[in-house]
C-alpha cells in the first residue's frame, strides 16, 4: 500500500474508533461519521501542506473550520431544543483527533496510532477515573502534588555536575578524581526513583482500605517502607498481643517487597548490575517469603487492620534521604580509595542497618564506574539486607516486645542463613 492510502486507512479507522465510543456513551454533535471525517480533513490538510509555501496555514485554517463546526453545532442543537448540549470533552477529542490526522502524515504513524488509540481508551473509561478522583482525599492529592515539586520543579533546576572534597580542599589528583562522586542531580534523581516507588504504594493502600487483609497488608507495607511497616505492627502488638502471629507475617511479607522494590531501583540504575545481583536477591527473596507464606495459611482468616500509612512525598523525608544517599555514595567511594574492599563491606553492613535504598542506589551507582564494585556488589548488597533484617528484628523487639522478637528473630533466620551460604560458598 502507498504510504498516502496507509495515512489515510489509518487516519479514518483512528476517527472510526473514537467516534464509535461517542456514538455508544455520548451521542450529540460528533459520533461514527463525524470523526472519521475529522481525522481525515487532519490528514488532508497535512498532506496539502507539503505542497504550498505556507502549508502551516491550511492545517490551521482546518484546525478553525473543526473549531467552528463545534461552536455550530453547539448553537443548533440549543436552538432546536435538543435536550442536554454534551461538555468539553467531545470538543477537545475533536480537536485532538484532527490533530493526530496530521500527525499521521508529519510524524511516526506508530505516535499517531497510539495517541488515537490511548483518546479512545481514555473516554470509555470516564466511571472508572471519576472514581478514582472520589477516593483521592485531600492528603492524597498533596502527596501527588509534592511528588510533582519533587520531580518537575526541583530536580531541573539542580546542577548537573560532579562535586567532591576537591573542590574545596587541596587534594592529590587521584583523591581527588576517587572522591568526586556527588551530582546533585543524580542524587536528586534517585530521591525521584525511591518516593515514586513508596507513592504507588501508598495510594494503591487508599484503594485497598485498612482491610486489606494480612497478605496484601505486608504486600502494600513493603511497597511503602519495610521498616515503617516494621514499626506500625509492632506497635499494634504490643498493644493487643493478639496480633503477634499476624505481626510477624505481616513483617515478613514486607521484607520480601523489599527486595523487589530493589531489584525495581536497580534496574533504572544500572542493567549490568542488576544481573550480577538478581540471583542472590532471588534466593534471599524466595527464603524470606516461603516461610511467611507456610504461616499465612494458618493465619489467613484471621483479621488484619492495616495501619494508617504516612505520605512518604514529604519534602522533608525527600531531603534526608537525599543526604543519607550522598553519605552513603561518599562514604563507599571513600572506602574503596582508603580501605579497598573490605571497607565497602562495612559500610554496606552499616548502611543497611538503617535502611536498604541508599546503599542499593549507591553500589548500583559506582557499579557502573568501578569493576571491583560491579564484580562484588552483590556481595554488599547482600551484607546490607542481612544488616536490615537484624535492624528490624531489634525493632520488632524493643517495639513489639519479647514474643514479637522472638517470632521475627527465628523467621528472619533462615534467608540470614541463606545469606551466610551465599557469601560463603558463591
Amino acid at each position: 500500500m502507498e504510504p498516502a492510502f496507509q495515512q489515510l486507512a489509518v487516519s479514518a479507522l483512528l476517527g472510526l474508533l473514537v467516534g464509535l465510543q461517542r456514538e455508544h456513551a455520548a451521542g450529540g454533535i460528533a459520533g461514527m461519521r463525524t470523526f472519521p471525517l475529522i481525522t481525515l480533513l487532519g490528514t488532508l490538510s497535512a498532506m496539502l501542506a507539503d505542497h504550498f509555501a505556507a502549508g502551516g496555514w491550511i492545517v490551521a485554517a482546518g484546525l478553525v473550520g473543526v473549531m467552528g463546526v463545534t461552536a455550530v453545532g453547539h448553537v443548533l442543537r440549543r436552538g432546536n431544543n435538543q435536550g442536554e448540549v454534551p461538555g468539553t470533552t467531545t470538543d477537545a477529542a475533536m480537536l485532538l483527533m484532527f490533530a493526530v490526522g496530521a500527525l499521521a502524515v508529519v510524524g511516526p504513524i506508530s505516535a499517531a496510532v497510539a495517541v488515537g488509540g490511548g483518546v479512545a481508551v481514555l473516554l470509555q473509561f470516564k466511571p472508572e477515573l471519576h472514581g478514582v478522583a472520589k477516593k483521592l482525599g485531600d492528603d492524597d492529592l498533596r502527596a501527588i502534588m509534592q511528588f510533582v515539586l519533587i520531580t518537575c520543579i526541583i530536580l531541573p533546576v539542580l546542577p548537573n555536575r560532579t562535586f567532591g572534597p576537591g573542590n574545596f580542599f587541596r587534594l592529590d589528583a587521584a583523591t581527588t578524581v576517587a572522591l568526586a562522586v556527588l551530582n546533585p542531580r543524580e542524587i536528586w534523581w534517585m530521591v525521584v526513583l525511591i518516593v515514586g516507588l513508596s507513592l504507588v504504594g501508598y495510594i494503591s493502600y487508599k484503594f485497598f482500605g485498612r482491610n486489606a487483609g494480612i497478605l496484601l497488608g505486608g504486600i502494600l507495607g513493603g511497597a511503602v517502607s519495610s521498616t515503617a511497616t516494621t514499626v506500625s505492627y509492632a506497635q499494634n502488638a504490643r498493644e493487643d498481643r493478639s496480633t503477634v502471629g499476624v505481626a510477624s507475617i505481616v513483617v515478613m511479607i514486607a521484607s520480601t517487597v523489599m527486595y523487589i522494590r530493589l531489584l525495581a531501583a536497580v534496574a533504572v540504575v544500572s542493567l549490568d548490575f542488576l544481573r550480577t545481583v538478581f540471583l542472590p536477591a532471588m534466593v534471599l527473596m524466595l527464603l524470606t517469603l516461603l516461610p511467611a507464606l507456610a504461616l499465612w495459611f494458618r493465619e489467613r482468616n484471621k483479621p488484619a487492620a492495616m495501619p494508617k500509612q504516612k505520605n512518604p512525598t514529604q519534602l522533608k523525608s525527600a531531603v534526608v534521604f537525599g543526604l543519607m544517599y550522598a553519605v552513603v555514595l561518599f562514604a563507599l567511594a571513600a572506602a574503596k580509595h582508603y580501605w579497598s574492599g573490605e571497607g565497602l563491606y562495612v559500610v554496606s553492613f552499616v548502611s543497611g542497618l538503617t535502611e536498604m535504598d541508599a546503599v542499593t542506589l549507591s553500589t548500583a551507582r559506582l557499579s557502573a564506574i568501578d569493576p571491583t564494585v560491579a564484580e562484588n556488589g552483590w556481595r554488599m548488597i547482600v551484607l546490607a539486607a542481612m544488616a536490615n533484617l537484624i535492624s528490624k528484628a531489634c525493632i520488632a523487639g524493643i517495639l513489639g516486645g519479647r514474643r514479637l522478637a522472638g517470632r521475627v528473630a527465628l523467621l528472619f533466620a533462615i534467608p540470614m542463613l541463606g545469606g551466610a551460604a551465599l557469601l560463603l560458598l558463591m
